[in-house]
């Protein structure tokens, strides 16, 4: 009865969920633009004028796991939660969203703070991208849609090899960041390897990699405004973060000739 209740509330609805993706694509343009104007003061970039603030670790936790709470119950409590293919996409999401809220901040080093209004921000955003993708794999998409043969359907093969080949970037680059500094260090270094030979912000791309594959091998308009998004989100902050690298580091770091978060492309 609950999982029928939950079905027929009107967020769940298509006008509903379809206005709520729509909007998320044209907000995405504005977005993108005044993030190129305004420095979201976290990470290296903080500031003490984005107000109260927490610490860094705290803040990526309380970011992050709304995204993880808010697939897991959709899931649950949705009729198909018993079908495989969007269970095992589900599953995906899931991944990248543990690996955020519990394994990620508690491998930090240093005493950075997130400001409040970040962290708020992020949250929202998450639990917005959770129900755009998750709304649509246990409640809009059509009921034959995502059949068991889709598991082995290119879209489904190339979606899930670029989804995590974008996560073992994204990990691997977070390393290399995270090991740029000894124990009690607060010092800005220049990260080399992997595509930090290529990028700026090596961790960014391959968060965009990831969610590029996911829109891939899911085939949604929600996985689609996730993607956009992201780039949306990540882009303008790679390019402060390649200013940042130029104007601390000089010659040293321009001689590299990086890229913002595409390789060889922006």
């Amino acid at each position: 009865m609950q999982s029928t209740t939950m079905q027929n509330t009107i967020i769940f609805t298509e006008d509903f969920y379809y206005g709520v993706v729509a909007s998320m694509l044209c907000l995405a343009v504005p977005v993108f633009i005044a993030l190129h104007r305004i420095t979201a003061g976290y990470g290296m970039m903080y500031q003490k004028k984005w107000g109260p603030a927490v610490s860094n670790k705290l803040g990526w936790v309380l970011m992050e796991t709304p995204a993880f709470l808010a697939m897991s119950l959709l899931w649950a409590f949705s009729p198909r939660s018993g079908e495989i293919v969007p269970s095992v996409m589900a599953l995906l999401f899931l991944i990248h969203y543990f690996q955020r809220s519990f394994i990620f901040p508690f491998r930090m080093r240093g005493k950075s703070r997130m400001p409040l209004v970040i962290m708020l921000m992020g949250i929202i955003f998450n639990v917005i991208n959770a129900y755009m993708i998750g709304g649509w794999l246990f409640y809009v998409s059509p009921p034959a849609y995502y059949g068991i043969s889709w598991l082995w359907s290119p879209l489904f093969i190339l979606g899930t090899v670029v989804f995590v080949s974008g996560m073992c970037i994204n990990l691997h680059s977070d390393h290399i960041i995270r090991n740029l500094r000894k124990p009690g260090d607060t010092g800005h270094y220049i990260p080399y390897g992997g595509f930090y030979n290529y990028v700026a912000s090596a961790n960014y791309f391959g968060e965009l990699v990831e969610w590029t594959g996911y829109a891939i091998l899911t085939w949604s308009l929600g996985g689609l405004a996730f993607a956009v998004w992201t780039f949306a989100n990540l882009a303008p902050r790679a390019v402060k973060i390649n200013k940042r690298y130029e104007a601390e580091f000089g010659d040293e770091y321009k001689k590299l000739k990086r890229k913002n978060i595409i390789p060889f492309i922006y």
